[in-house]
C-alpha cells in the first residue's frame, strides 16, 4: 500500500482511496454519503451541525473531523450515530422552515435540503420556531433571512478566516442566535464589502444572491400574500403525512430547474488576479456566479465585482448594431456596410500616407486571440508596429524593470508562492481594493501562519493597516527608499553573497552606483525616519524569503521603470528569486493586460517578448505568416502615448481602437480630444458607446467575455480558457470575429472559425506558448508561460537560470530622480488618484444597473484631518482641486487614510475625470504618463455640503470584529445544550 493511499472500513465495507483525506470527501470520492450540513471542503471542520456522528473506536465522534488513514474502522449505521444524526437534523430544522418547492435555492447545490433528502427524514421531531428578525435586504446584492439560518457558521469562518474581512460572528448567548455584521443586524453601513463568499458558503437559502430572487423556480415568483399560505398548508400537511411526500415534490421540482438552468465555466473581465467560475444563467438572466474548488486561482473566493458586477451584460445600453458618422450624427448600419467602410479608409489611408499613419490599440479587456489579431492586422497587413494596449499606462515600467534585471516580463511565481513567503511587501499598491483575492490569501497567510507585511505607501489603506510595519512615504520618492534598502543589505551582511556570485552580472559596479543612496539622505527625501528604514531593513534582511508586489502607486510615476528596476534589484541583493516563496510581483489591474502584452500588442515586441527589431525574429514571423520580411516593419512603432501625439501633430491619420477607454483614461484628456479631433478617421470597437467612441467615424458592437470564447493570462502568467455563457446581444459579434472578417475584406482571408486555431498558430510561432492548447486548457485546467513544447508549464521562474544569453541576472544601476511635477507655493498638495473596490476604471461596466454604484455614486476627494482642520474644511464641504492643466469640484471626504499635503481622488467618476488634471509628463523610457504626479490647489466652493459624499451604506463605515473563527466551544458551554442523541429544550440556540 502506498504511502499515499489507504483502504478504511466503513459500515464493514473496505474502501481503497487517498490517504489523509478529509473522511466526507474520500465517501463522497467513492460514492458513499455520509450526512453532513457544516462541513464543507474549502473550509476547516466547524463541528456545528450535529449531523455527520459516527461510530469509531467505540465512541460517538464528529465524522467532519476525521482524516482517512489505513485501517480505520468507522459506522455511520450504528444505532446510536443514527440517533445522533437524526438529532442533529432535527435540530436544524427546528430554525429553518423546509418549504424547499417554493424556495429559490432549490436548484441542487442547496445542502440542507439535499442532506434531508439523503436521511430520508420521517417527520421532523421539534417544530419550527419563527425569530423575532426581519429579512435583511439592505445590500444591493444579496439578503440575509435569520429565519432560515441555521447557525452552521460556514459564512463566520468563509469571512474571517478565508476571505479575512472580518466582518461577521454569532451570537450564541443570545436568546435568538442569529449572523451579525460588525456585532449589528444589519448589512449596509458595515464592514462587508460583497465579496459574496458568505453567500457561496451558505447550504440553505439564509444567505441569497438577489438576482436568485424571485425567478429561480415555477413557483418562487408568487407574491408573498399569497405564498405564505402555501408554506403554511404545506408545513400543516407534513405533519399528516409525513416529510418524505413532501421531499419527493421538491426532488421533482429541483430537477425541472436543473433542465433549465445553464452553467458555464467563464474567467472574471476584471481585473488581472484571473479568478474563474461557472456562471449559472436560466436564457439571458445570469442567476449567480457559483465559483467552484477546481478553480485554479481563486477556489471558491470571488469579490464583489467578480461575485456581482454582471449587470453590464444585458444593460439597455449595449452597442447591438454598427453605426456609422453622418453629417455629425450616428445612423445604423449593417456589418458589411460598416465593415466594407471600414476597410476602404483604411486602405486609401495607408495608400496616401503609409502603414505608419494608421495606429491600433488593442483591448486589454479582450482575449488573448484578440490580441494576436489585432497586431497581426497591424503588422502583417498595414506593415507598422503601430500598436498598443492600456499596459502603457500601467504595467510596461514594471515590466521594463524585470527586462533589465532578470529577463521576463511577469510575475516570478504564482500565489502559492506569495503564501509560502516570510515576508510580503507591498509598494505602491491598494492591494485589498485591487486584486482582493490575493489580498485575501494574504491576509489569511499573516492571520493564521504570522506571515510578515510591510507595506511602503502614501496612503494608509487596509493592507497598511494591517502591515507590521507601514512607511508612509513622499510619494515618487520609492527608488531611493529601495536603493537605500539594498545598500543597508550589502554593509550590513544580508546580501546574499554566494546567489550574486554565481548568478548575477554586475554585482560591483552595482553596489559602487549605490554610494549616495545613504539613509540619512533617503530620510530627507523620503519623508520616513532612519528608525523607519532600519526597521524595514532589518524585516527584509532577516527574512528567508522575500516576495515584493508593487503596482500603479510605482509605476505611474515620471521613473516609474528605474522605481521598479530598484525593487527587483533589492530582491536580487538578497536572493530573493528563483526560489518558492520569492520573487517581483507586479499586479496587473486589468483581467487581459498581461495576455495583450504576452500576445503581441505592444508597440515593440511580436507575440511571447519577441523584438521587432532582431532581424531573426522578423525573418521567423514573415516566414510564419507566408510573406517576405521585408514586408514587416523593422523599426519599433508608436505607443498609445506617442500615437495620440502624432495624431495631435497631424502625422497619424487613423486609429483603429478596441475595448479601450483612451479618451477618459489617457493623462492630459482635453488634449486627447483634441488629437482625436484631428483624426481622419476612427473606428472604436467596444461594447457600450463610450467617451472614445463619441469621436468614433465608425463604431462596432463587440462583445463581452460571457458571449464569445477565448482565452486569458492573469498577473501570475496563467493562461486560461473562458466558454460562451449566452449568445452576442442583438447584432453584436465577437471582437474575433469582427477582426476576422475584416482582414478578409483587406485581402487576407484567415478562415479563423474558432478562437482555438488563432491560439494555435501563436503556440506554433512563438517560443513562450510552445505546448499551449485549447486541450491542455479544456476546463479548469491552466498553463502558466513559458510552456514547453510537451505542455508543460513554468509556475516559478529563474529555477534553472534568468532570461539572458548567460542564464545570469543583472544588477541594473539607477539614479535617483525626482518627480517631473511637484508641489510649489502655488499649487501646494500632492493628488494621489487610483481604484475603488466598488468601480473599474471608466464605470463602463460597474456603473450599468445602478447597484454597484450605489456604494459610491459620487466622486469625492480625501483631505486627512490636519489638512482640514487646517483649510477649515468640512466632511461634505465642495472643493475646486486645480492643476496646471484643469479643475474639478469635488466634494470632501475627511478620512485618516492619507495624511499631510497629500490628497487621494478616485479615478472613476466624473465626465472628464482625473485626466483633466493630470499631465503630459511621463516615464522617458516607456512612455506611461505620470498619473500619480499631480501638484494641486485646493480651493473651498461656497456651494451647500454633500450630505453623505461617501453614502452611509458604504462598507468603508464599518468596523471589523476579528475574529479566530468559529467560536463554537461557545456554543457548547451555553446552559441547554446536550450532545446528540439526547434531546435539547432549546433547539432554536443549538
Amino acid at each position: 500500500m502506498s504511502q499515499n493511499t489507504c483502504t478504511i472500513i466503513y459500515n464493514g465495507e473496505h474502501l481503497s482511496g487517498e490517504a489523509d483525506q478529509p473522511l466526507i470527501d474520500f465517501l463522497q470520492a467513492q460514492g458513499k454519503i455520509l450526512p453532513h450540513v457544516c462541513y464543507h471542503p474549502s473550509l476547516p471542520p466547524l463541528q456545528s451541525c450535529d449531523v455527520c456522528w459516527v461510530e469509531y473506536q467505540g465512541e460517538l465522534v464528529r465524522g467532519c473531523t476525521l482524516r482517512t488513514y489505513d485501517g480505520l474502522d468507522i459506522s455511520s449505521h450504528h444505532a446510536e450515530a443514527k440517533a445522533a444524526q437524526e438529532e442533529g437534523m432535527d435540530r436544524l430544522l427546528a430554525r429553518h422552515e423546509l418549504y424547499c418547492t417554493l424556495c429559490e435555492h432549490n436548484t441542487g447545490d442547496c445542502t440542507l435540503h439535499n442532506t434531508v433528502a439523503d436521511m430520508h427524514i420521517p417527520i421532523q421531531y421539534y417544530p419550527y420556531q419563527r425569530k423575532p428578525y426581519q429579512k435583511d435586504e439592505s445590500n444591493p446584492f444579496y439578503t440575509y433571512d435569520p429565519d432560515q439560518c441555521i447557525l452552521c457558521g460556514r459564512c463566520v469562518e468563509a469571512c474571517q478566516n478565508v476571505e479575512v474581512n472580518e466582518t461577521l460572528s454569532i451570537d450564541y448567548s443570545a436568546e435568538h442566535p442569529r449572523v451579525l455584521w460588525d456585532g449589528g443586524t444589519q448589512i449596509a453601513g458595515s464592514s462587508c464589502v460583497s465579496c459574496g463568499h458568505c453567500v457561496t458558503v451558505c447550504p440553505c437559502n439564509a444567505l441569497l444572491e438577489k438576482t436568485m430572487q424571485p425567478n429561480a423556480g415555477p413557483f418562487t415568483a408568487m407574491p408573498e400574500d399569497l405564498k405564505r399560505p402555501m408554506i403554511d398548508l404545506v408545513k400543516s400537511l407534513e405533519n399528516t403525512v409525513g416529510a418524505p411526500p413532501i421531499t419527493g415534490i421538491s426532488l421533482m421540482d429541483m430537477e425541472m430547474r436543473q433542465k433549465e438552468i445553464k452553467k458555464t465555466k467563464t474567467v472574471c473581465t476584471y481585473c488581472g488576479v484571473g479568478c474563474s467560475f461557472e456562471m449559472w444563467t436560466r436564457d439571458r438572466h445570469i442567476l449567480k456566479v457559483q465559483p467552484v474548488a477546481d478553480a485554479p486561482v481563486n477556489g471558491i473566493s470571488t469579490c464583489l465585482k467578480g461575485k456581482f458586477g454582471w449587470d453590464f451584460v444585458n444593460s439597455q445600453q449595449r452597442l447591438t448594431t454598427p453605426l456609422i458618422r453622418e453629417n455629425g450624427r450616428f445612423r445604423s448600419a449593417s456589418w458589411d456596410e460598416a465593415l466594407d467602410l471600414v476597410a476602404q479608409r483604411l486602405k486609401t489611408i495607408a495608400a496616401q500616407h503609409g502603414g505608419d499613419s494608421i495606429g491600433f490599440i488593442g483591448s486589454s479587456k479582450g482575449s488573448n486571440e484578440e490580441a494576436y489579431l489585432t497586431q497581426k492586422i497591424a503588422r502583417l497587413i498595414f506593415g507598422t508596429n503601430n500598436v498598443d494596449n492600456s499596459s502603457r499606462y500601467c504595467q510596461n515600467p514594471a515590466t521594463e524593470g524585470l527586462f533589465r534585471t532578470v529577463g521576463y516580463g511577469g510575475d516570478a511565481g504564482t500565489i502559492d508562492d506569495l503564501q509560502k513567503a516570510d515576508l510580503i511587501i507591498i509598494v505602491g499598491s491598494n492591494l485589498a481594493e485591487n486584486h482582493p483575492v490575493i489580498a485575501s490569501r494574504l491576509k489569511a497567510a499573516q492571520k493564521q501562519h504570522g506571515q510578515k507585511l510591510l507595506v511602503v505607501d502614501p496612503r494608509k489603506h487596509e493592507m497598511a493597516e494591517r502591515a507590521d510595519l507601514h512607511l508612509q512615504i513622499e510619494p515618487g520618492s520609492d527608488s531611493l527608499w529601495a536603493s537605500a534598502m539594498s545598500r543597508y543589505m550589502f554593509e550590513h551582511g544580508y546580501a546574499d553573497e554566494a546567489f550574486l556570485a554565481e548568478k548575477v552580472n554586475q554585482v560591483d559596479s552595482y553596489r559602487a552606483s549605490l554610494a549616495p543612496f545613504t539613509l540619512d539622505y533617503a530620510s530627507e527625501q523620503t519623508g520616513l525616519s532612519v528608525e523607519q528604514m532600519i526597521n524595514a531593513a532589518e524585516m527584509i534582511g532577516q527574512a528567508e524569503r522575500v516576495c515584493l508586489l508593487w503596482a500603479m502607486g510605482i509605476t505611474q510615476h515620471s521613473h516609474g521603470a528605474d522605481t521598479s528596476t530598484a525593487l527587483s534589484n533589492l530582491l536580487l541583493v538578497t536572493g530573493n528569486y528563483g526560489r518558492p516563496g520569492t520573487g517581483g510581483y507586479p499586479m496587473r489591474g486589468h483581467n487581459n493586460v498581461q495576455g495583450a502584452s504576452d500576445f503581441g500588442c505592444l508597440s515593440n515586441i511580436y507575440p511571447g517578448y519577441e523584438k521587432v527589431t532582431d532581424a531573426a525574429v522578423r525573418e521567423k514571423w514573415a516566414h510564419a505568416w507566408g510573406v517576405a520580411p521585408e514586408a514587416l516593419s523593422n523599426k519599433a512603432g508608436a505607443d498609445n502615448y506617442l500615437m495620440v501625439e502624432h495624431a495631435h501633430e497631424g502625422a497619424l491619420k487613423a486609429m483603429y481602437i478596441i475595448g479601450e477607454e483612451t479618451a477618459y483614461s489617457d493623462s492630459n484628456s482635453t488634449k486627447v480630444h483634441e488629437a482625436f479631433s484631428k483624426l481622419e478617421f476612427m473606428v472604436v470597437q467596444d461594447i457600450f458607446m463610450s467617451r472614445t467612441a463619441a469621436f468614433a467615424d465608425v463604431v462596432l458592437p463587440g462583445c463581452p467575455s460571457v458571449e464569445k470564447e477565448g482565452s486569458y493570462v492573469n498577473t501570475e502568467r496563467r493562461i486560461q480558457r473562458f466558454y460562451e455563457v449566452m449568445p452576442p446581444l442583438g447584432n453584436s459579434l465577437p471582437d474575433w470575429r469582427i477582426l476576422t472578417d475584416l482582414a478578409a475584406r483587406l485581402g487576407h482571408p484567415w478562415n479563423y472559425t474558432h478562437p482555438g486555431e488563432i491560439m494555435a498558430e501563436a503556440a506554433r510561432i512563438a517560443n513562450i506558448f510552445a505546448g499551449v492548447s485549447y486541450q491542455r486548457l479544456s476546463g479548469w485546467q491552466s498553463q502558466l508561460w513559458p510552456v514547453k513544447p510537451d505542455g508543460s508549464s513554468t509556475p516559478l521562474l529563474y529555477t534553472d537560470g534568468f532570461k539572458f544569453p548567460d542564464g545570469k541576472a543583472v544588477l541594473y544601476p539607477i539614479s535617483w530622480q525626482p518627480p517631473q511635477e511637484m508641489p510649489d507655493d502655488e499649487y501646494d498638495l500632492w493628488l494621489n488618484n487610483g481604484r475603488m473596490l466598488e468601480h473599474f476604471q471608466s464605470t463602463n461596466q460597474t456603473g450599468r444597473g445602478g447597484r454597484m454604484l450605489s456604494l459610491s455614486p459620487n466622486g469625492f476627494v480625501e483631505v486627512s484631518p490636519q489638512l482640514a482642520q487646517e483649510r477649515q474644511i468640512h466632511q461634505g464641504d465642495w472643493v475646486s482641486i486645480e492643476s496646471r492643466r484643469g479643475a474639478m469640484q469635488v466634494p470632501v471626504v475627511i478620512s485618516e487614510r492619507v495624511a499631510g499635503n497629500v490628497l487621494f481622488m478616485p479615478i472613476h467618476h466624473g465626465k472628464s475625470g482625473v485626466n483633466s488634471l493630470t499631465g503630459e509628463h511621463h516615464d522617458p523610457d516607456v512612455n506611461t504618463p505620470a498619473y500619480k504626479e499631480i501638484a494641486v490647489k485646493m480651493v473651498k466652493l461656497a456651494h451647500p455640503p454633500l450630505a453623505e459624499p461617501l453614502p452611509r451604506q458604504n462598507f468603508r463605515h464599518g468596523n471589523r470584529s476579528p475574529l479566530a473563527g468559529l467560536p463554537i466551544e461557545i456554543k457548547w458551554q451555553q446552559e441547554g445544550y446536550t450532545l446528540p442523541p439526547e434531546h435539547t429544550q432549546h433547539p432554536e440556540k443549538f
